[in-house]
Protein backbone atom coordinates (compact mmCIF):
# COMPACT_ATOMS: atom_id res chain seq x y z
CA UNK A 1 0.00 0.00 0.00
CA UNK A 2 1.74 3.54 -1.33
CA UNK A 3 0.82 6.84 0.06
CA UNK A 4 -1.83 7.53 -2.76
CA UNK A 5 -3.49 3.81 -1.67
CA UNK A 6 -3.76 5.30 2.14
CA UNK A 7 -5.39 8.60 1.23
CA UNK A 8 -8.17 7.21 -1.15
CA UNK A 9 -8.86 4.75 1.82
CA UNK A 10 -9.04 7.76 4.11
CA UNK A 11 -10.93 10.18 1.86
CA UNK A 12 -13.56 7.42 1.13
CA UNK A 13 -14.28 6.06 5.05
CA UNK A 14 -15.54 9.84 5.40
CA UNK A 15 -18.21 9.41 3.27
CA UNK A 16 -18.99 8.77 -0.51
CA UNK A 17 -20.75 11.47 -2.14
CA UNK A 18 -23.97 11.21 -3.49
CA UNK A 19 -23.83 12.88 -7.08
CA UNK A 20 -24.39 12.36 -10.71
CA UNK A 21 -19.99 11.71 -10.72
CA UNK A 22 -19.32 10.62 -7.28
CA UNK A 23 -15.79 8.75 -8.33
CA UNK A 24 -15.04 11.91 -10.39
CA UNK A 25 -15.69 14.08 -7.12
CA UNK A 26 -13.71 11.89 -5.07
CA UNK A 27 -10.69 11.58 -7.44
CA UNK A 28 -10.95 15.37 -7.85
CA UNK A 29 -10.77 15.86 -3.59
CA UNK A 30 -7.89 13.81 -3.79
CA UNK A 31 -5.96 15.48 -7.00
CA UNK A 32 -6.18 12.61 -9.37
CA UNK A 33 -7.76 11.64 -12.44
CA UNK A 34 -11.03 9.83 -11.91
CA UNK A 35 -9.53 6.49 -13.87
CA UNK A 36 -6.42 6.23 -11.82
CA UNK A 37 -8.78 6.18 -8.54
CA UNK A 38 -11.12 3.35 -10.58
CA UNK A 39 -7.94 1.79 -11.09
CA UNK A 40 -6.58 1.80 -7.33
CA UNK A 41 -9.64 0.47 -5.79
CA UNK A 42 -10.03 -2.23 -7.93
CA UNK A 43 -6.53 -3.10 -7.47
CA UNK A 44 -6.81 -3.12 -3.63
CA UNK A 45 -9.71 -5.19 -3.70
CA UNK A 46 -8.12 -7.51 -6.10
CA UNK A 47 -4.93 -8.01 -4.19
CA UNK A 48 -7.26 -8.65 -0.89
CA UNK A 49 -5.94 -5.12 0.25
CA UNK A 50 -10.19 -4.15 1.06
CA UNK A 51 -12.28 -7.06 1.39
CA UNK A 52 -15.26 -5.01 -0.09
CA UNK A 53 -15.79 -1.91 -0.92
CA UNK A 54 -19.82 -0.93 -0.62
CA UNK A 55 -22.47 1.19 1.63
CA UNK A 56 -22.31 -0.29 5.65
CA UNK A 57 -26.31 -0.75 6.24
CA UNK A 58 -27.63 -0.13 9.83
CA UNK A 59 -30.08 -3.08 8.68
CA UNK A 60 -31.84 -2.37 12.29
CA UNK A 61 -32.50 1.22 11.21
CA UNK A 62 -34.35 0.21 8.14
CA UNK A 63 -36.48 -2.32 10.08
CA UNK A 64 -34.52 -5.48 9.32
CA UNK A 65 -32.38 -7.92 11.65
CA UNK A 66 -28.65 -7.96 12.46
CA UNK A 67 -26.98 -10.58 14.10
CA UNK A 68 -23.60 -11.98 14.47
CA UNK A 69 -23.37 -16.12 14.53
CA UNK A 70 -20.48 -18.70 15.13
CA UNK A 71 -20.76 -22.49 14.31
CA UNK A 72 -18.51 -25.03 15.40
CA UNK A 73 -17.86 -27.14 12.55
CA UNK A 74 -15.11 -30.16 12.33
CA UNK A 75 -12.55 -29.18 9.58
CA UNK A 76 -13.54 -32.16 7.70
CA UNK A 77 -17.04 -30.57 6.55
CA UNK A 78 -15.92 -27.07 7.02
CA UNK A 79 -15.54 -25.81 3.70
CA UNK A 80 -18.58 -27.88 2.40
CA UNK A 81 -20.52 -26.23 5.69
CA UNK A 82 -19.29 -22.57 4.32
CA UNK A 83 -20.51 -23.06 0.96
CA UNK A 84 -23.75 -23.89 2.53
CA UNK A 85 -24.00 -21.15 5.46
CA UNK A 86 -22.99 -18.05 1.68
CA UNK A 87 -25.62 -19.69 -0.14
CA UNK A 88 -27.94 -17.59 2.22
CA UNK A 89 -28.43 -13.84 0.66
CA UNK A 90 -28.90 -12.64 4.60
CA UNK A 91 -25.04 -14.25 5.05
CA UNK A 92 -22.25 -11.82 4.89
CA UNK A 93 -18.44 -11.71 5.94
CA UNK A 94 -18.24 -15.37 6.36
CA UNK A 95 -14.44 -16.06 9.02
CA UNK A 96 -12.38 -19.05 9.76
CA UNK A 97 -11.15 -18.60 13.14
CA UNK A 98 -8.97 -20.31 15.04
CA UNK A 99 -11.32 -21.29 17.97
CA UNK A 100 -13.53 -23.90 19.05
CA UNK A 101 -16.44 -21.87 17.41
CA UNK A 102 -14.27 -21.51 14.47
CA UNK A 103 -17.16 -20.27 11.82
CA UNK A 104 -18.25 -16.90 12.60
CA UNK A 105 -20.88 -14.70 10.23
CA UNK A 106 -22.80 -12.07 10.10
CA UNK A 107 -26.44 -12.22 9.59
CA UNK A 108 -28.53 -9.34 7.94
CA UNK A 109 -32.34 -10.13 7.41
CA UNK A 110 -35.13 -7.58 5.45
CA UNK A 111 -37.33 -7.61 9.14
CA UNK A 112 -36.20 -8.30 12.33
CA UNK A 113 -38.45 -11.61 12.50
CA UNK A 114 -36.63 -13.23 9.68
CA UNK A 115 -33.34 -13.83 12.14
CA UNK A 116 -34.42 -16.83 14.00
CA UNK A 117 -36.21 -18.35 10.97
CA UNK A 118 -33.08 -18.17 9.12
CA UNK A 119 -31.04 -19.22 11.64
CA UNK A 120 -33.38 -22.39 12.15
CA UNK A 121 -32.92 -22.86 8.37
CA UNK A 122 -28.98 -22.53 7.67
CA UNK A 123 -29.16 -25.07 11.03
CA UNK A 124 -31.33 -27.95 8.61
CA UNK A 125 -29.28 -26.91 5.57
CA UNK A 126 -26.04 -27.72 7.56
CA UNK A 127 -27.00 -30.25 10.24
CA UNK A 128 -25.13 -27.98 12.87
CA UNK A 129 -25.93 -25.87 15.63
CA UNK A 130 -25.64 -21.72 15.48
CA UNK A 131 -25.26 -19.67 18.08
CA UNK A 132 -26.80 -16.31 17.45
CA UNK A 133 -25.11 -13.58 19.41
CA UNK A 134 -27.21 -10.15 18.79
CA UNK A 135 -25.55 -6.95 18.92
CA UNK A 136 -26.10 -5.23 22.61
CA UNK A 137 -24.20 -1.65 21.91
CA UNK A 138 -22.63 -0.54 18.41
CA UNK A 139 -19.40 0.92 18.58
CA UNK A 140 -17.76 2.69 15.63
CA UNK A 141 -14.16 1.61 15.09
CA UNK A 142 -12.72 4.20 12.18
CA UNK A 143 -9.72 3.48 10.21
CA UNK A 144 -7.15 5.94 8.99
CA UNK A 145 -3.48 5.74 8.09
CA UNK A 146 -1.01 7.79 8.31
CA UNK A 147 -0.34 9.44 4.39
Amino acid sequence: MDEIDRKIINELQGGFPVCESPFAEVAERLNMEEEDLLSRIKNMLDDGMLSRFGPMYHAERLGGGLSLVAMKIPETDFDKVAEQVNAFPQVAHNYQRDHELNMWFVLATEKASEVDDTLEAIEDRTGYKVYNMPKLHEFYVGLRFDA
